[in-house]
């Protein structure tokens, strides 16, 4: 199976990095097409095996799955580069650039108003945290097999796990994971700055916050239980975590939470 991945910023670079260490392609499948040489170095540092190319689109000609990893503004542009040499009989496109819905894929996927045939194209949200294959992937499709499907889901489950969703909820999920993993990195920055004032140095209050949040949610991972049955277990009557609950609640914790989400949905 042949992987061509076009842009190798951050997010495809990350992708790039987590595929090759998991079990479904090998680095000398993978190539990746950049503008800039400099990302495509690093990438070849990493795993001199994967293959890169600068702004030669040779290798959509015989690639199996496509996957586009610009900018949401270069996704026409590339389109257009790249749409007469795709066999759409036979490829699978994947785009992960958040807004760009799968009718304007398709759009600028068109040859001919003579010839509409459109190949399988799936939207894809990760976030960050791919780069530590511990993402949390939302996959969507209009026209794609169950099989293609659990190819993709098969994919990207090595980089962490992933939820296949109607479209109409990709700009809801978008807040929820690929913005909302910045307000948990808040929420940690947030401690840390009470640690200190407690006493702690920075390093060692990071550490606390960050194990006690990773320790929260593979509890509720794990068991399946509703967050506020965890916290009953932690909220003893007259103790001191219904006060700090209770403060948290006064200055507007949850409401802040349910208000930076929704305002993350475009």
């Amino acid at each position: 199976m042949k992987l061509t991945i076009i842009g190798s910023g951050n997010m495809g670079g990350a992708i790039v990095r987590g595929l090759v260490q998991g079990s479904l392609f090998r680095p000398e499948e993978i190539t990746v097409i950049d503008v800039h040489e400099a990302p495509l170095k690093a990438l070849q540092a990493f795993n001199p095996a994967i293959q890169t190319a600068v702004s030669d689109y040779a290798s959509v000609d015989t690639a199996d799955i496509i996957l586009l990893a610009v900018k949401p503004w270069l996704v026409a542009d590339v389109l257009i580069d790249i749409k007469f040499r795709m066999n759409y009989e036979k490829q699978i496109l994947v785009s992960i650039a958040a807004g760009v819905s799968i009718d304007d894929i398709n759009a600028a996927l068109l040859k001919s108003q003579l010839t509409p045939q459109l190949p399988t194209v799936f939207r894809l949200i990760p976030n960050t945290a791919i780069a530590v294959r511990q993402s949390i992937t939302l996959i969507a499709t209009k026209n794609a097999t169950p099989e293609q499907t659990a190819l993709l889901v098969q994919i990207f489950d090595e980089l962490g796990s992933t939820m296949v969703l109607d479209e109409n909820k990709m700009a809801a999920g978008t807040a929820m994971t690929s913005c909302g993993i910045a307000y948990f990195f808040r929420y940690v920055r947030a401690a840390m700055l009470a640690g200190v004032e407690l006493g702690l140095y920075p390093s060692e209050a990071q550490t606390m916050a960050t194990q006690t949040m990773l320790g929260a949610a593979m509890l509720l991972d794990a068991n399946g239980q509703h967050p506020e049955t965890e916290i009953d277990k932690v909220t003893t009557p007259g103790g001191i975590t219904i006060r700090g609950l209770n403060e948290l609640e006064a200055n507007g914790f949850t409401n802040a939470i349910i208000k930076g989400i929704k305002a993350g949905k475009f």
